[in-house]
């Protein structure tokens, strides 16, 4: 089976995985969010992590993290390469919702750089500003 595994900074990946169920409730047991507590060492990040995966030797992963070379990635990407996952692993950085929804879905789909273009495109096209607009003062009572 392929993972996708979130790796955040707090409790981010865990949010996101909570957001992830309210689109894709059917595919939430594939995600795995881990993120580094505040105060927590990256050892203890690292020996949580490698527990947490201890079963999943077979399987491979999506790993989308919130900073690229952050301590939180890089930790989880070490603990990979301990069990000789990390090359066949992909591994992004710069983790949204809809990054996260789009690797979720197409994980099982699409395989290596056709992937990760896609991904990558959700998660850039997802990034500008909103400017509502109100076409009249009938409408400034109404939501947005």
């Amino acid at each position: 089976m392929k993972y996708l595994l979130l790796v955040s900074h707090g409790d981010f990946s865990q949010g996101l995985k909570s957001s992830l169920a309210m689109f894709a409730a059917d595919k939430v047991d594939e995600v795995i969010a881990v993120g580094l507590k505040n105060g927590e060492a990256v050892d203890s990040l690292a020996t949580r992590f490698s527990h947490q995966i201890a079963d999943l030797s077979d399987n491979t992963f999506v790993v989308l993290g919130d900073i690229i070379g952050g301590s939180p990635l890089t930790t989880v990407c070490n603990v990979l390469a301990q069990k000789e996952l990390l090359d066949s692993s992909i591994v992004l950085g710069g983790m949204n919702l809809p990054m996260a929804l789009n690797a979720l879905m197409m994980k099982d789909i699409l395989t290596g750089e056709e992937f990760v273009t896609t991904v990558l495109a959700e998660a850039q096209s997802s990034l500008r500003q909103f400017k509502p607009s109100s076409t009249d003062d009938e409408d400034e009572d109404e939501d947005i």
